[in-house]
């Protein structure tokens, strides 16, 4: 089993930063590839970035390539989503998710073992 707490969301204006954290608890973290999904009202929940349990693979949605950067920390247990450029189309909830079979490269959220409660980014204009 695997718990996942997802933080650093908030409010922001655009072209502002943050950082999301998600701390892991369990077993065997280190071997899961995990990633970052968002939903917005009123919308599917979509794939933002992804990672492989080395670190050495990571994977963007193009909406987001170039302004965002996933980051992971096995000695922490964390991994890390630098958010940057926001625009307001990036508000949503952010939640992390661990795939123990995956590259980082899932895109598809049913193929994820497990999830955390969510984060709310909100971008202002």
């Amino acid at each position: 089993q695997v718990q996942l707490v997802e933080s650093g969301g908030g409010l922001v204006q655009a072209g502002g930063s943050l950082r999301l954290s998600c701390a892991a608890s369990g077993r065997t973290f280190s071997r899961y590839a995990m990633g970052w999904f968002r939903q917005a009202p009123g919308k599917e929940r979509e794939f933002v970035a992804g990672i492989s349990w080395t670190g050495g693979s990571t994977y963007y949605a193009d909406s987001v390539k170039g302004r965002f950067t996933i980051s992971g920390d096995n000695a922490k247990n964390t991994v890390y989503l630098q958010m940057d450029s926001l625009k307001p189309e990036d508000t949503a909830v952010y939640y992390c998710a661990a795939d123990r079979r995956g590259s980082g490269s899932v895109t598809v959220p049913n193929e994820y073992d497990y999830w955390g409660q969510g984060t709310q980014v909100t971008v202002s204009s």
